[in-house]
């Protein structure tokens, strides 16, 4: 089901006539529609659709007109409120008292009506009633009649927007997990608890078994089915076979693998989002799909050992294009590790990009690279690097193949692909067999390289018993090494993966003292990354879902979260986004 969340713009004007109201409607509504311009221009949902906002068809100045605008913002489906005001008001009578809307209040730098003293005024009212509020407030004075929102404004406004977005667009949907655990790993435990309280979400669980039911009795797009199958004979072209000829799949196992996979990313596909096809097939309950927003498939070991896996399905459904063209990336998270998958998500909802996934695999450390391969790592490479790889899940789009205007490679907001950039992504990788030994039942791993030196987000959602949940960022980048250097170290891990060379910024302090630092200090065995150096919103989200974030390169200035956080110490930042967010607790409890 398709709901958008809106935000909502409450103008905030001094209750007093007799000329004092009066002179400032058309201030504050001139406020309300430069931030309602600001934001529909700039803000976008996952699908690519300019963010809705609404403003209250009249003014606030006291509790019966606030009690109008929630009544029409129930109505309009809005999830974050924006006050906006250029004088002083009456705090206790105009706050946004919804206990489930993400708030913000601009107030307007002037010396002519005090909009900053309401704004410290309101900040102490939410302060003191559990209702953690976004303080935004220009840094230089302006004159009662200028129209233009200060950048410093603008900044923080679309940072909000983004960000309550995103939020808003998790609210009742689902994490749609196929399978359980894989192999142990924690990350691929659903807890239902955290999705409801933290996300407002639900959870779904699927047996693996449904996807062989859905094909045994072909419920399905068949016409869909043969033009994917066209397709992918056409685009994925194979890599090498990993596996001696004595143990190596024949000709015609492998075609029937490509056929199976692609069914099975219909099929995923169709069981998350529903597709109508299906009820004219005499499918019903299938065509409504289970409210997906993300999803994962468990599958090592039992499925695995017998069926071939899903590299294709979560490369395929994690990138911005298939068979149907440019589409919205659909998160789907390998070895069922949901946390992984929600750290994709964040990037996908913040960017509309489709986000990276990978196994943290080890630091290479100068010294290493020049045992293995008789280079010294220079550049951004000088301190070492990460290994980002996995079997298959990485979407193509990290390739890097993708350009932007300066001919630099990118990964782009899904709707922003060209036909030229799906052309270059899947010239650049090639689909190997599986290894038999690890993938027994066959399948196809993607296989490529990022080639190209783009800023990168890493991140990670980590469930920590007695602290909940905390997230980790490591702002970075991709580097491309010599050909004969990548060649020497990536083959020493799996040559029929996805590789990408992370390099985080360091500073020398902490976990970000030196690369291996970064390296040992992350969470799980698993990070996503997202294009883009989006720490600032992430931190900013985190804060919103009362997520503490332990670990971060961001800086200080870039930070931005309720205003009441400085209550909690402003000396260590870490510690007082840790304190605040127990004290507050879940968004949704």
């Amino acid at each position: 089901m398709k709901n958008y969340p809106a935000i909502g713009i409450r103008p905030i004007v001094d209750s007093r006539r007799l000329g004092i109201r009066d002179a400032l409607e058309g201030k504050v509504r001139e406020m309300a529609q430069s931030a309602k311009k600001l934001i529909e221009e700039n803000v976008f949902y996952a699908d690519g659709t300019p963010v809705r906002v609404v403003i209250f068809s009249g003014s606030i100045a006291g509790g019966e007109e606030a009690a109008r605008c929630e009544a029409q913002f129930a109505a309009e489906h809005v999830t974050a409120t924006l006050s906006v005001t250029p004088s002083w008001c009456y705090p206790l009578e105009t706050i946004d008292m919804n206990p489930l809307t993400i708030k913000a209040i601009w107030g307007f730098n002037g010396t002519e009506r005090p909009g900053a003293v309401y704004l410290a005024s309101a900040m102490a009212a939410h302060n003191q009633m559990r209702r953690p509020c976004f303080s935004i407030y220009g840094r230089d004075v302006q004159d009662m009649e200028e129209q233009e929102i200060p950048k410093d404004v603008q900044e923080k406004i679309l940072r909000f927007a983004r960000c309550a977005v995103a939020a808003g667009e998790m609210q009742n949907k689902s994490y749609v997990g196929f399978g359980a655990v894989s192999m142990g790993i924690m990350g691929s435990f659903l807890d239902p608890a955290f999705y409801a309280q933290y996300l407002g979400m639900r959870s779904e669980w699927v047996d693996m078994t449904e996807i062989l039911r859905r094909m045994d009795l072909g419920i399905y797009d068949q016409e869909e089915y043969k033009e994917a199958l066209t397709w992918v004979y056409a685009n994925c072209k194979e890599g090498c076979d990993p596996n001696p000829d004595e143990r190596a799949h024949s000709r015609g196992q492998k075609d029937e693998e490509w056929e199976f996979v692609v069914k099975m990313t219909m099929i995923i596909r169709d069981i998350m989002l529903g597709n109508e096809k299906l009820a004219g097939m005499g499918f019903a309950e299938e065509a409504l799909g289970r409210n997906g927003l993300f999803g994962g498939f468990q599958g090592q070991r039992m499925w695995t050992d017998y069926k071939p896996n899903a590299d294709f399905t979560e490369a395929i459904l994690n990138s911005s294009f298939d068979w149907n063209g440019k589409r919205q990336p659909l998160v789907f998270a390998t070895e069922n590790d949901n946390l992984n998958g929600l750290s994709m998500l964040f990037g996908n909802l913040l960017t509309g990009k489709a986000s990276g996934f990978s196994d943290v695999r080890c630091y290479w450390s100068p010294e290493a690279v020049k045992r293995v391969t008789n280079w010294e790592p220079e550049g951004k490479a000088a301190e070492g690097f990460i290994h980002l790889i996995n079997s298959g899940s990485t979407c193509l789009d990290a390739s890097g193949k993708a350009k932007d205007e300066a001919g630099k490679g990118v990964m782009k907001p899904w709707w922003e692909m060209k036909e030229e950039d799906i052309r270059a992504c899947l010239d650049a990788t090639d689909w190997c067999p599986a290894e038999l030994c690890q993938f027994r039942g066959g399948g196809y791993s993607s296989h490529f390289k990022t080639d190209a030196e783009m800023p990168l987000t890493m991140v990670r959602v980590n469930l920590v018993d007695g602290l909940g949940p905390v997230m980790q960022i490591a702002e970075g980048w991709s580097i491309v090494l010599p050909e004969d250097v990548h060649h020497k170290i990536d083959i020493r891990t799996d040559r029929t993966w996805p590789t990408t060379w992370f390099v985080p910024r360091t500073n020398g302090k902490k976990a970000f003292r030196d690369v291996y630092s970064v390296m040992a200090n992350w969470g799980a065995n698993h990070g996503a990354f997202i294009h883009g150096h989006v720490g600032a919103d992430l931190i900013t989200l985190s804060s919103m879902l009362r997520i503490p974030v332990t670990m971060h390169n961001v800086d200080e200035e870039k930070i931005f979260r309720p205003h009441v956080w400085a209550s909690f110490g402003t000396n260590d930042l870490e510690a007082a986004d840790r304190e605040a967010c127990r004290a507050f607790g879940p968004l949704y409890r």
